[in-house]
């Protein structure tokens, strides 16, 4: 649901490895699709799925073993409503967004029995109508909500590494969620902020304050929301970025200067709702989403 740079990479994989998988898309990209199938580029080696099973509607689809929810997050909401036609009492929704917002939106609309966290390490693009980029990584996490190792997701994890993707199974799996979201939320909100890249960020004492405050402030929500993130989670993190490409960016940057709608709202936006409802004072990232909500819906006029 929703064949992006990582929904439509995984649902290839799968369906090259001999899943019956069903692209759900729009617009020229499904057109593209249904002409010519769906192409991955990849330095793990290329690959086409055509012919592709491709829809703009889930209604025909019919309930499915796993859905894979791979919309931006802000059209979550309308694309959690939509899969309702392809869900049976076990069907599992495995929420591919960055963020710890989307599979609370899931439960709330379809409950918890149907929820499945992800932790995606995969970067690529839409490199136009049917063809999907993958840049680099390769690697996901998924967990049930309980720990338990469930049959599906012992099933879908196999399939996965038998598709080529380095798939993993999480005991714990809202602790890997925030964890990333340790990293994705303030690196993601100074990137836009400056839009520089990450030698510049590193190189002002300043600005790369900035990281550990706004660190700081998600391990705290963490907390509070009963994740534990420690000390070392911050420190580890810290080193992390250090060791990053000096040329990164955030995707938000990158949305936001191609004058595309940003997820700000659920990156710094998430961590001053969940600390405000904690009373918890979240002062970086309420100066970023300040800062970037302007731009939320695209480029201002």
């Amino acid at each position: 649901m929703g064949t992006g740079a990582i929904g439509g990479y995984i649902g290839a994989r799968l369906a090259a490895a001999g899943a019956q998988v069903t692209f759900v898309a729009r617009g020229a990209h499904l057109a593209a699709i249904r002409t010519a199938g769906l192409r991955v580029l990849s330095p793990l080696g290329n690959l086409t799925v055509a012919p592709a099973s491709a829809t703009d509607d889930p209604r025909v689809v019919g309930a499915v073993d796993v859905v894979l929810l791979g919309t931006k997050l802000y059209d979550v909401e309308a694309a959690a409503q939509g899969i309702a036609p392809m869900l049976h009492d076990g069907t599992a929704v495995i929420c591919l967004q960055n963020g710890v917002d989307a599979p609370a939106i899931v439960e709330r609309l379809h409950g918890a029995a149907h929820v499945v966290p992800s932790v995606v390490m995969i970067n690529g693009e839409i490199a136009g109508p049917g063809v999907i980029k993958h840049n680099a990584m390769n690697t996901l996490t998924v967990g049930e909500l309980d720990g338990r190792a469930s049959p599906r997701l012992e099933g879908f994890v196999a399939m996965a590494n038998a598709a080529g993707i380095e798939t993993t199974l999480s005991e714990d799996i809202r602790l890997e969620i925030w964890r990333k979201f340790l990293v994705l939320a303030p690196m993601a909100a100074i990137s836009a902020m400056t839009r520089l890249p990450l030698a510049r960020i590193r190189s002002e004492p300043e600005t790369w304050r900035l990281a550990e405050l706004g660190m700081r402030e998600v391990a705290a929500v963490a907390n509070a929301e009963g994740v534990r993130l420690t000390e070392h989670d911050v420190q580890k993190t810290l080193a992390f970025v250090m060791g990053m490409p000096a040329t990164w960016k955030a995707s938000l940057t990158v949305d936001l200067e191609q004058g595309r709608r940003l997820e700000v709202d659920w990156f710094s936006g998430a961590v001053c709702r969940l600390g405000e409802a904690a009373k918890i004072d979240t002062p970086f990232h309420r100066v970023a989403l300040g800062v970037l909500k302007p731009y939320a819906t695209g480029a201002p006029h």
